[in-house]
């Protein structure tokens, strides 16, 4: 009976893999072989050897022959998007069909995981309208005096570093930048006076080592709460947390209390959301007033765990992408020095126009910068893959193939991002292929399109550009003679550089700014 037993048993599950990894087939779509039992994600979660950004990137490069083809993440079917245009569509035109994400959320279970990002359906629609009036043009102006302050900071202990007769040092500046950002994303999201550029073991700080951490561990989470969060919702029912969400939860409750009880107003992302909760709506930029005061139409069911899985997402995915994008955009200028000479022009320029002082006016006229920094979004997108989910069964153009409900999307922005098709010289860096339009529109998506686009993406180029212009006015830059091209490592969902970023960076004589 056991022997019986023991070969229904295997029986059953070769018919169920069988049947698993034949789902595209049935279908009539074009798949990619599957690998048992990983699917695509083995090269992840297997062998260790790349993040998910970059397992499906192979897969974008390997399928070049169709727009659309079938993947799978373990044994779960997912449609990998090439197409630039229908990707395009999919994010805009048609975003009835494909609102939701398809990530991990749970807020009855755990409200940490409730962030905006995350959410679904009319929870999401609710919560991103009311979010939008946090990152205009007159709250980042408020703001960037904090941001300014930290970027002062910075150039003091990059001065530090340098030495004083003027000659060049190797800075591994992904991680200076990291510090940066974390500082900005304390002072004016969280308005916590911290200096991690001092004090590198303060609190909030320390949260950042297990965000995106490099362990077994922290590389299977990340994998699950992106691409198979059914299997992470079972493992926080069992009790299997992270302490990066949990001590955030911690700060927050501790930064509310304090200001509750001492009646502290400060010009921050907490203290919008504070705003939110206690009055119903964050106030325009018309309207001067920052104060909390509850008024009858407080958001009852806007707990601290809803404020702070806002915040820990706003850091989560502020710090990393900001710091990558500052580093790379100077490592680039440092390869191309023609490129480097128009970006520190453009910002001598913009400076003497305003007095020598860096204003938020004075950034407004950086707009070679801008274009660098549109070129390094394009080349290293923060995100290398964009997440959707099928919310209703889609017919795709110019075919009879039905995507059908609940099928995961997969959008390979690293792929569409460097594909000759759309990007001529995709591997090189052209910041004036943007002003001579040569490239593919439809194919530039750095920060998602459509009604999910990336709400705090103004906030995120604002502390880029500061930083990048701090650099530039204080520093002379250059690449290392046996510089190689930058690799990527084998964790975290953003794009990480295998080593860090290295330039080389010397003390200026004379700096105009003020």
């Amino acid at each position: 009976m056991f022997l019986y037993f023991l070969i229904a048993l295997c029986s059953a599950i070769l018919f169920y893999f069988k049947w698993s990894y034949g789902h595209w087939q049935r279908l009539g779509f074009p798949c990619v072989e599957a690998q048992i039992p990983f699917g695509v994600l083995d090269p992840v979660i297997r062998t260790w050897k790349k993040s998910v950004g970059m397992a499906i990137y192979d897969i974008y490069t390997k399928t070049k022959e169709h727009k659309f083809v079938g993947i799978y993440l373990i044994n779960r079917p997912a449609l990998l998007v090439r197409d630039a245009h229908l990707a395009r569509s999919m994010l805009t035109k048609d975003f009835v069909s494909f609102h939701d994400r398809g990530l991990y959320v749970d807020e009855v279970h755990n409200p940490m995981s409730a962030g905006l990002f995350f959410l679904k359906g009319q929870q999401w629609k609710s919560l991103r309208s009311k979010l939008t009036p946090s990152f205009t043009s007159g709250k980042l102006k408020s703001m960037f005096g904090t941001i300014n302050e930290v970027s002062s900071r910075m150039v003091e202990h990059m001065q530090c570093k340098l030495p004083e007769d003027g000659s060049y040092k190797s800075i591994e500046v992904k991680q200076l930048f990291a510090t940066y950002s974390i500082d900005i994303i304390a002072s004016s999201i969280f308005g916590m006076e911290v200096n991690s550029f001092k004090d590198p073991q303060n609190e909030f700080f320390a949260v950042s080592r297990n965000v995106n951490e490099n362990t077994y561990s922290g590389v299977f989470r990340g994998t699950c709460q992106f691409m198979y969060p059914s299997l992470e919702k079972f493992f926080q029912r069992l009790g299997w947390t992270e302490p990066a969400p949990d001590s955030m939860k911690k700060l927050v409750r501790q930064t509310i209390e304090c200001r509750e009880k001492h009646n502290i107003v400060r010009k921050d992302l907490l203290q919008l959301l504070l705003q939110l909760r206690n009055t119903g709506k964050i106030n325009g930029d018309d309207d001067d007033e920052w104060s909390a005061k509850k008024t009858k139409d407080a958001l009852v069911n806007m707990s601290v765990e809803m404020i702070a899985a806002q915040l820990f997402l706003f850091y989560a995915a502020g710090f990393e992408t900001s710091a990558a994008t500052t580093a790379f955009t100077l490592y680039e200028l440092a390869l191309y020095p023609e490129w480097l000479q128009k970006a520190q022009e453009d910002v001598q320029n913009a400076l003497e126009k305003h007095g020598g002082c860096l204003s938020y006016e004075a950034l407004s006229d950086m707009k070679f910068l801008d274009l660098c920094i549109m070129e390094t979004t394009r080349k290293y997108p923060g995100l290398p893959i964009l997440n959707r989910e099928c919310t209703q069964d889609y017919p795709l153009p110019n075919s009879d193939l039905v995507i059908k409900k609940g099928t995961p999307i997969i959008i390979s922005l690293f792929g569409i991002h460097r594909d000759e098709e759309y990007f001529p010289d995709a591997l090189g860096y052209n910041p004036e292929r943007f002003l001579n339009e040569d490239y593919e529109a439809a194919a530039y998506m750095p920060f998602g399109e459509g009604p999910r686009h990336c709400i705090a993406q103004r906030m995120g180029k604002l502390n880029v550009k500061v930083a990048i212009a701090q650099v530039l006015t204080h520093f002379n830059v250059d690449i290392s003679t046996d510089h190689k091209e930058i690799e990527f490592d084998n964790f975290g969902i953003p794009i990480m550089p295998k080593g860090g970023v290295p330039v080389r960076l010397a003390r200026k004589e004379k700096v105009i700014v003020s």
